[in-house]
């Protein structure tokens, strides 16, 4: 009787399945294993801008233009909207309040119970808080106005990286030059992304309708 002996060597049929196989584990391997992008910090907005990572917003004290505080306290729970300006800038700020006042106008009373809209004064030396309140109130009864002293507005400028300075005038009086984007702060108190201008009232409503409607 014959026995067959093995040889030890492996036919050419089975080297070729077994290459393939490898390539196919390699190939699941490379798709399932790859370290994957980070989430998107917001959802897809027509005119905003989303930071690559949150940025943590240190605890902070405004002077409200009704009497009260705005502090970190009041940016969580809600999709908070944050812009700094001051109620004699001649273009950038009432442009922008104008935008954003039509777009609130447009949402549903459960959309704007999910978002807020602050304007903070870099001007403490001339808006009084009787003129902010005038002012965010033209544009938007559920605006919020706000300012403080130079020292707690340099302090929170720098920690969301907002810039702004004074432009002195021949004649003694002054500008303010400053960002002219919009601020995210998403409902846990970070700052997350930005809108940009030119502000379109209607695609603004329309980003502020996705916004709440996240979560």
């Amino acid at each position: 009787m014959n026995i067959a002996r093995s040889t030890g060597r492996i036919p050419a049929n089975w080297l070729i399945l077994l290459a393939a196989l490898a390539a196919g584990l390699g190939l699941w391997l490379g798709a399932n294993l790859r370290p994957s992008a980070p989430p998107s910090l917001l959802p897809p907005l027509q005119a905003g801008v989303a930071f690559p990572q949150a940025r943590e917003v240190p605890a902070f004290e405004l002077d409200r233009a009704d009497g009260g505080k705005l502090t970190l306290a009041d940016w969580r729970g809600r999709w908070s909207l944050v812009f700094f300006g001051y109620t004699n800038c001649p273009d950038v700020c009432p442009t922008t309040l104008a935008s954003f006042g039509q777009a609130w106008k447009k949402l549903d009373p459960a959309s704007r119970d999910k978002l807020r809209f602050d304007f903070i004064s870099v001007d403490p030396a001339r808006d009084t808080p009787g003129q902010i309140a005038r002012y965010v109130k033209h544009f938007g009864a559920d605006f919020v106005g706000a300012s403080g002293s130079e020292e707690q507005l340099a302090a929170l400028t720098r920690a969301l990286g907002v810039m702004y300075a004074r432009q002195e005038g021949s004649d003694g009086a002054y500008a303010v030059d400053h960002s002219a984007s919009v601020l995210i702060i998403d409902p846990d108190a970070r700052e997350v992304g930005l809108l940009r201008p030119p502000f379109d009232a209607a695609q603004i409503a329309a980003d502020l309708q996705t916004l709440a409607r996240s979560r």
